[in-house]
């Protein structure tokens, strides 16, 4: 567990900041500024990645993706040059919360996982960089987004201790959990074999 000894107003700072980062709402600026419709109304209505991609638009997708992964980037490195890594770790949270639930959108957002990457990446890279890999490696065999998120996510905690980033393996389980959470209809699909390749709506 990391230490918290910055005080409890640096922390509101940085968790109010890294929110605002984590709610820009990459996938539906994305989609109009490229002429590809309302995001939340093709395939799930959902703001990240896998959904853009519905579009059909592989550029779009991939803006999407890497820009909400560089909104959790922004959120840590910002706090961990101006404040320290116990404001780092608050800040990543917000920022995640924010990409979940952005005050821009009434609070209805993405399912985290390139935020969460992106966060991974900064906070431990080398279990980050993993999780990368896992990601990719479980979508290009499965063909499945939710499979790959998911499985990602749950593995990270495991990854980060043994690669000894003690101290962000408490907020990786507690992300890991949203993930999952955010993932309920998706868990619930793949259980059923129902669940959608890549590109394909629900």
């Amino acid at each position: 567990m990391p230490e918290f000894t910055s005080p409890a107003g640096v922390l509101l700072l940085w968790a109010i900041l890294g929110y605002l980062l984590g709610s820009i709402p990459t996938g539906v600026v994305t989609a109009r500024a490229m002429g590809l419709g309302n995001l939340r109304e093709i395939g799930s209505g959902n703001t990240g990645a896998t959904n853009v991609l519905r579009t059909g638009n592989k550029t779009a997708a991939l803006i999407t993706l890497l820009g909400d992964a560089i909104k959790g980037i922004a959120a840590v490195m910002l706090a961990q040059r101006f404040a320290g890594p116990d404001a780092a770790q608050v800040a990543a949270f917000a920022a995640f919360i924010g990409h979940c639930y952005p005050v821009w959108l009434r609070f209805i957002g993405g399912k985290g996982v390139a935020t969460f990457l992106g966060l991974a990446l900064v906070l431990a890279p080398l279990s980050g960089l993993i999780a990368c890999v896992i990601w990719a490696g479980t979508a290009k065999l499965s063909k499945i987004s939710s499979l790959s998120a998911l499985v990602a996510a749950a593995l990270t905690p495991f990854t980060m201790l043994l690669t000894g980033s003690y101290d962000t393996v408490a907020l990786a389980i507690v992300l890991a959990i949203l993930i999952f959470w955010r993932h309920r209809a998706n868990i619930i699909r793949l259980w059923a074999g129902t669940e959608p390749k890549l590109g394909r709506s629900p």
